[in-house]
Protein backbone atom coordinates (compact mmCIF):
# COMPACT_ATOMS: atom_id res chain seq x y z
CA UNK A 1 0.00 0.00 0.00
CA UNK A 2 1.24 3.61 -1.03
CA UNK A 3 1.60 5.58 1.85
CA UNK A 4 4.21 8.54 3.24
CA UNK A 5 4.98 6.84 6.45
CA UNK A 6 7.54 3.91 7.57
CA UNK A 7 5.74 0.45 8.28
CA UNK A 8 6.23 -0.59 12.14
CA UNK A 9 6.42 -4.19 12.85
CA UNK A 10 6.67 -4.64 16.25
CA UNK A 11 10.42 -4.43 15.51
CA UNK A 12 11.19 -7.56 13.84
CA UNK A 13 10.68 -5.73 9.85
CA UNK A 14 14.14 -5.46 8.20
CA UNK A 15 13.52 -2.33 6.61
CA UNK A 16 15.60 -1.20 3.74
CA UNK A 17 15.77 2.15 3.18
CA UNK A 18 17.66 4.04 0.87
CA UNK A 19 17.07 7.72 0.40
CA UNK A 20 19.21 10.48 -1.20
CA UNK A 21 19.06 13.43 0.61
CA UNK A 22 18.87 14.04 4.40
CA UNK A 23 15.46 14.31 6.39
CA UNK A 24 13.22 14.72 3.62
CA UNK A 25 10.31 12.14 3.41
CA UNK A 26 9.87 10.06 0.09
CA UNK A 27 6.65 10.96 -1.80
CA UNK A 28 5.81 6.79 -2.10
CA UNK A 29 6.56 4.22 -0.08
CA UNK A 30 6.52 0.38 -1.06
CA UNK A 31 6.54 -2.61 1.05
CA UNK A 32 8.35 -5.58 -0.73
CA UNK A 33 8.00 -8.71 1.13
CA UNK A 34 9.39 -12.01 0.28
CA UNK A 35 10.10 -15.74 1.85
CA UNK A 36 13.90 -15.59 1.61
CA UNK A 37 16.60 -14.90 4.24
CA UNK A 38 18.52 -12.19 4.74
CA UNK A 39 21.81 -14.09 3.04
CA UNK A 40 19.70 -15.40 0.03
CA UNK A 41 20.45 -13.55 -3.14
CA UNK A 42 17.28 -13.00 -3.58
CA UNK A 43 17.15 -10.36 -0.33
CA UNK A 44 20.27 -9.21 -1.11
CA UNK A 45 18.69 -8.30 -4.75
CA UNK A 46 15.66 -6.61 -3.04
CA UNK A 47 18.21 -4.54 -1.44
CA UNK A 48 19.98 -3.36 -4.38
CA UNK A 49 16.52 -2.35 -5.79
CA UNK A 50 15.62 -0.06 -2.65
CA UNK A 51 18.83 1.63 -3.32
CA UNK A 52 19.19 2.57 -6.82
CA UNK A 53 15.36 2.96 -7.05
CA UNK A 54 16.25 5.75 -4.25
CA UNK A 55 18.89 7.14 -5.95
CA UNK A 56 16.77 7.21 -9.80
CA UNK A 57 13.90 9.03 -7.88
CA UNK A 58 15.69 11.27 -6.29
CA UNK A 59 14.40 10.06 -2.81
CA UNK A 60 11.15 9.86 -4.04
CA UNK A 61 10.72 6.57 -3.68
CA UNK A 62 11.30 4.31 -0.68
CA UNK A 63 11.72 0.69 -0.62
CA UNK A 64 11.45 -1.22 2.98
CA UNK A 65 12.34 -4.72 2.18
CA UNK A 66 10.97 -7.86 4.43
CA UNK A 67 12.50 -11.30 4.23
CA UNK A 68 11.67 -14.06 6.26
CA UNK A 69 7.93 -14.32 4.93
CA UNK A 70 7.27 -11.35 7.61
CA UNK A 71 4.41 -10.26 5.58
CA UNK A 72 3.10 -13.54 4.96
CA UNK A 73 3.79 -16.78 2.80
CA UNK A 74 3.51 -16.03 -0.99
CA UNK A 75 0.03 -16.62 -1.46
CA UNK A 76 -0.16 -13.93 0.99
CA UNK A 77 1.61 -11.32 -0.68
CA UNK A 78 -0.01 -11.84 -3.55
CA UNK A 79 -3.08 -12.11 -2.36
CA UNK A 80 -2.15 -8.59 -0.40
CA UNK A 81 -0.57 -7.09 -3.25
CA UNK A 82 -4.01 -7.43 -4.62
CA UNK A 83 -5.73 -5.74 -1.98
CA UNK A 84 -2.90 -3.08 -1.56
CA UNK A 85 -1.92 -3.96 1.93
CA UNK A 86 1.29 -4.68 0.13
CA UNK A 87 3.34 -3.53 -2.95
CA UNK A 88 6.00 -5.74 -4.18
CA UNK A 89 7.05 -9.40 -3.92
CA UNK A 90 9.33 -12.21 -5.70
CA UNK A 91 7.17 -14.91 -7.10
CA UNK A 92 7.06 -17.71 -10.11
CA UNK A 93 4.79 -20.49 -10.67
CA UNK A 94 2.06 -20.11 -8.12
CA UNK A 95 0.82 -17.01 -10.36
CA UNK A 96 -0.61 -20.20 -12.38
CA UNK A 97 -3.44 -20.16 -10.07
CA UNK A 98 -4.71 -16.57 -11.64
CA UNK A 99 -2.43 -16.90 -14.70
CA UNK A 100 -2.39 -20.43 -16.50
CA UNK A 101 1.01 -19.55 -18.49
CA UNK A 102 2.69 -18.72 -15.16
CA UNK A 103 3.17 -22.91 -15.51
CA UNK A 104 5.79 -22.42 -18.13
CA UNK A 105 7.83 -20.83 -15.68
CA UNK A 106 8.91 -24.54 -13.93
CA UNK A 107 8.53 -27.17 -16.79
CA UNK A 108 10.95 -30.13 -16.76
CA UNK A 109 13.05 -30.37 -19.70
CA UNK A 110 11.99 -27.29 -21.39
CA UNK A 111 14.91 -25.07 -20.97
CA UNK A 112 18.30 -26.02 -22.03
CA UNK A 113 20.98 -23.63 -20.31
CA UNK A 114 21.15 -20.32 -18.81
CA UNK A 115 21.06 -18.66 -22.29
CA UNK A 116 18.11 -20.20 -23.19
CA UNK A 117 16.67 -18.79 -20.18
CA UNK A 118 17.20 -15.75 -20.47
CA UNK A 119 16.30 -15.69 -24.88
CA UNK A 120 12.40 -17.13 -23.55
CA UNK A 121 12.25 -14.83 -20.52
CA UNK A 122 13.87 -11.75 -21.93
CA UNK A 123 12.06 -12.22 -25.21
CA UNK A 124 8.20 -12.70 -26.76
CA UNK A 125 7.60 -15.44 -25.27
CA UNK A 126 8.24 -14.00 -21.60
CA UNK A 127 6.37 -11.14 -23.09
CA UNK A 128 3.19 -12.91 -23.80
CA UNK A 129 3.73 -14.57 -19.95
CA UNK A 130 3.98 -11.23 -18.41
CA UNK A 131 1.23 -9.58 -19.93
CA UNK A 132 -0.91 -12.79 -19.09
CA UNK A 133 -0.25 -12.02 -15.33
CA UNK A 134 -0.71 -8.53 -15.78
CA UNK A 135 -3.95 -8.98 -16.88
CA UNK A 136 -5.29 -11.74 -14.61
CA UNK A 137 -3.07 -11.08 -11.64
CA UNK A 138 -2.61 -6.91 -11.24
CA UNK A 139 0.87 -7.58 -10.87
CA UNK A 140 3.42 -6.39 -12.84
CA UNK A 141 6.60 -8.25 -13.18
CA UNK A 142 9.65 -5.99 -13.30
CA UNK A 143 12.28 -8.53 -13.11
CA UNK A 144 13.12 -12.20 -13.56
CA UNK A 145 15.92 -14.07 -11.47
CA UNK A 146 16.91 -17.50 -13.03
CA UNK A 147 16.90 -20.12 -10.19
CA UNK A 148 19.61 -23.20 -9.73
CA UNK A 149 18.66 -25.71 -11.61
CA UNK A 150 16.99 -28.96 -9.88
CA UNK A 151 19.69 -32.36 -9.74
CA UNK A 152 18.95 -35.18 -8.32
CA UNK A 153 20.95 -36.91 -5.22
CA UNK A 154 21.09 -40.39 -4.68
CA UNK A 155 23.83 -43.13 -2.80
CA UNK A 156 24.88 -44.34 -6.29
CA UNK A 157 25.88 -42.74 -9.96
CA UNK A 158 22.81 -42.35 -11.97
CA UNK A 159 23.87 -41.41 -15.80
CA UNK A 160 20.22 -42.60 -17.73
CA UNK A 161 16.59 -43.17 -17.11
CA UNK A 162 17.29 -46.94 -17.21
CA UNK A 163 19.23 -46.53 -13.71
CA UNK A 164 15.99 -45.06 -12.18
CA UNK A 165 14.25 -48.27 -12.00
CA UNK A 166 12.27 -48.64 -8.84
CA UNK A 167 14.13 -45.64 -7.02
CA UNK A 168 12.35 -44.35 -4.28
CA UNK A 169 12.60 -40.53 -4.93
CA UNK A 170 11.11 -37.73 -3.18
CA UNK A 171 9.24 -35.02 -4.60
CA UNK A 172 7.32 -31.86 -3.93
CA UNK A 173 3.81 -32.45 -4.51
CA UNK A 174 3.46 -31.30 -7.84
CA UNK A 175 0.99 -33.34 -10.34
CA UNK A 176 3.54 -32.89 -13.25
CA UNK A 177 6.51 -33.67 -11.07
CA UNK A 178 5.17 -36.85 -10.40
CA UNK A 179 4.34 -37.99 -13.03
CA UNK A 180 7.51 -37.06 -15.24
CA UNK A 181 9.59 -39.42 -12.74
CA UNK A 182 7.50 -41.85 -12.98
CA UNK A 183 7.94 -42.06 -16.76
CA UNK A 184 11.69 -42.06 -16.10
CA UNK A 185 11.06 -45.00 -14.09
CA UNK A 186 11.67 -44.32 -10.83
CA UNK A 187 8.84 -44.51 -7.48
CA UNK A 188 8.44 -40.77 -6.58
CA UNK A 189 7.30 -39.60 -3.43
CA UNK A 190 5.53 -36.63 -2.39
CA UNK A 191 6.78 -35.56 0.98
CA UNK A 192 7.40 -32.66 2.71
CA UNK A 193 10.37 -30.56 2.55
CA UNK A 194 11.20 -30.86 6.63
CA UNK A 195 11.03 -34.48 5.95
CA UNK A 196 12.81 -35.58 3.35
CA UNK A 197 16.66 -36.05 5.46
CA UNK A 198 15.21 -37.98 8.04
CA UNK A 199 13.44 -39.93 5.19
CA UNK A 200 16.59 -40.54 3.70
CA UNK A 201 18.44 -41.38 6.42
CA UNK A 202 16.09 -44.19 7.43
CA UNK A 203 15.83 -45.55 4.00
CA UNK A 204 12.17 -44.48 3.46
CA UNK A 205 13.62 -42.83 0.52
CA UNK A 206 16.22 -43.61 -1.75
CA UNK A 207 16.79 -40.09 -3.42
CA UNK A 208 15.54 -36.36 -4.14
CA UNK A 209 16.13 -33.69 -6.25
CA UNK A 210 16.48 -29.64 -5.30
CA UNK A 211 18.89 -27.00 -6.84
CA UNK A 212 22.38 -27.02 -5.26
CA UNK A 213 21.42 -24.53 -2.50
CA UNK A 214 19.11 -26.47 -1.10
CA UNK A 215 21.17 -29.49 -0.88
CA UNK A 216 23.25 -27.86 0.86
CA UNK A 217 21.51 -26.05 3.40
CA UNK A 218 20.24 -29.33 3.69
CA UNK A 219 23.07 -30.60 4.56
CA UNK A 220 21.75 -33.63 1.75
CA UNK A 221 25.56 -34.25 1.73
CA UNK A 222 25.36 -36.36 5.37
CA UNK A 223 23.01 -39.04 3.67
CA UNK A 224 23.51 -38.89 -0.35
CA UNK A 225 26.60 -39.69 -1.59
CA UNK A 226 26.04 -38.07 -5.30
CA UNK A 227 24.88 -35.47 -7.19
CA UNK A 228 23.38 -36.44 -10.50
CA UNK A 229 23.41 -33.29 -13.41
CA UNK A 230 20.18 -33.95 -14.47
CA UNK A 231 19.41 -30.35 -14.24
CA UNK A 232 15.79 -31.32 -15.23
CA UNK A 233 13.88 -28.30 -14.23
CA UNK A 234 15.26 -25.28 -15.03
CA UNK A 235 12.95 -21.87 -13.79
CA UNK A 236 12.91 -18.67 -13.22
CA UNK A 237 10.84 -16.24 -10.84
CA UNK A 238 9.70 -12.82 -11.37
CA UNK A 239 9.72 -9.57 -8.98
CA UNK A 240 6.91 -8.25 -8.85
CA UNK A 241 4.61 -4.89 -8.17
CA UNK A 242 1.31 -4.35 -8.02
CA UNK A 243 -0.34 -2.66 -10.73
CA UNK A 244 -2.17 -0.81 -9.63
CA UNK A 245 0.85 1.23 -7.16
CA UNK A 246 2.81 1.26 -10.33
CA UNK A 247 0.16 3.00 -12.26
CA UNK A 248 -0.44 5.71 -9.54
CA UNK A 249 3.28 7.07 -10.06
CA UNK A 250 3.46 9.82 -12.56
CA UNK A 251 5.49 8.73 -15.66
CA UNK A 252 9.12 9.13 -14.33
CA UNK A 253 9.05 7.30 -11.25
CA UNK A 254 7.47 4.52 -13.48
CA UNK A 255 10.96 4.74 -15.43
CA UNK A 256 12.79 4.80 -12.24
CA UNK A 257 11.04 1.64 -11.02
CA UNK A 258 11.54 0.12 -14.45
CA UNK A 259 15.57 1.05 -14.47
CA UNK A 260 16.24 0.09 -10.94
CA UNK A 261 14.43 -3.15 -11.78
CA UNK A 262 16.95 -3.55 -14.70
CA UNK A 263 19.63 -3.07 -12.49
CA UNK A 264 18.67 -5.40 -9.81
CA UNK A 265 18.24 -8.26 -12.42
CA UNK A 266 22.13 -7.46 -13.04
CA UNK A 267 23.32 -7.38 -9.31
CA UNK A 268 21.44 -10.54 -9.06
CA UNK A 269 22.45 -12.59 -11.75
CA UNK A 270 26.05 -11.53 -10.97
CA UNK A 271 25.42 -12.83 -7.14
CA UNK A 272 23.66 -16.25 -8.34
CA UNK A 273 26.57 -17.29 -11.32
CA UNK A 274 29.12 -16.76 -7.80
CA UNK A 275 26.90 -18.83 -5.44
CA UNK A 276 26.40 -21.14 -8.03
CA UNK A 277 29.72 -22.17 -8.34
CA UNK A 278 30.28 -21.46 -4.92
CA UNK A 279 27.97 -24.03 -4.04
CA UNK A 280 29.07 -27.10 -6.59
CA UNK A 281 32.73 -26.58 -4.84
CA UNK A 282 31.19 -26.12 -1.17
CA UNK A 283 29.68 -29.88 -1.95
CA UNK A 284 32.41 -31.53 -3.51
CA UNK A 285 34.69 -30.50 -0.76
CA UNK A 286 31.78 -32.23 1.91
CA UNK A 287 32.58 -35.33 -0.05
CA UNK A 288 29.65 -35.06 -3.02
CA UNK A 289 30.83 -36.77 -6.27
CA UNK A 290 29.10 -35.14 -9.47
CA UNK A 291 27.96 -37.47 -12.03
CA UNK A 292 27.54 -35.86 -15.47
CA UNK A 293 24.33 -37.39 -17.31
CA UNK A 294 22.69 -38.68 -20.74
CA UNK A 295 21.04 -35.78 -20.49
CA UNK A 296 19.27 -36.36 -23.72
CA UNK A 297 17.85 -39.18 -23.21
CA UNK A 298 16.23 -37.96 -19.61
CA UNK A 299 14.57 -35.17 -22.46
CA UNK A 300 13.03 -38.00 -24.62
CA UNK A 301 11.86 -39.99 -21.60
CA UNK A 302 10.56 -36.89 -20.14
CA UNK A 303 8.82 -35.52 -22.59
CA UNK A 304 5.79 -37.41 -23.02
CA UNK A 305 4.74 -36.43 -19.95
CA UNK A 306 4.75 -33.15 -19.95
CA UNK A 307 2.75 -32.96 -22.98
CA UNK A 308 0.23 -35.28 -21.53
CA UNK A 309 -0.11 -32.55 -18.51
CA UNK A 310 0.30 -29.32 -20.34
CA UNK A 311 -3.32 -27.87 -22.20
CA UNK A 312 -3.47 -27.53 -25.80
CA UNK A 313 -2.88 -23.34 -25.52
CA UNK A 314 0.61 -24.18 -23.26
CA UNK A 315 1.54 -26.96 -25.59
CA UNK A 316 1.81 -24.66 -28.24
CA UNK A 317 4.10 -22.15 -25.75
CA UNK A 318 6.05 -25.16 -24.69
CA UNK A 319 6.62 -25.97 -28.53
CA UNK A 320 7.85 -22.44 -28.76
CA UNK A 321 10.02 -22.89 -25.80
CA UNK A 322 12.02 -25.85 -27.25
CA UNK A 323 12.17 -24.20 -30.76
CA UNK A 324 13.73 -20.68 -28.91
CA UNK A 325 17.53 -20.48 -29.97
CA UNK A 326 17.60 -24.05 -31.51
CA UNK A 327 19.43 -24.45 -34.54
Amino acid sequence: MLTSSFARFAGIALIATALTGAAQAADYTFKLGHLANEENVWHRAALKFAEEVATLSDGRIEVQVFPNEQLGKEIDLINGIQLGTVDMTITGESLQNWAPKAALLAIPYALRDLGHLDAVAGGPIGEEIEAQIIEKTQLRPIAYFARGPRNLTSNRPITAPAELDGLRLRVPNVPLFVSVWETLGARPTPMAFSEVFTALQSGTIDAQENPLSLIKSASFHEVQSHVNLTEHVRSWIYVVIGENQFNALPEDLQAAVLEAGRRMQDHERALFLAEEQQLAEDLQELGMTFVEVDKQAFIEAAKPAVLEALSEELQALYEQILATGAE
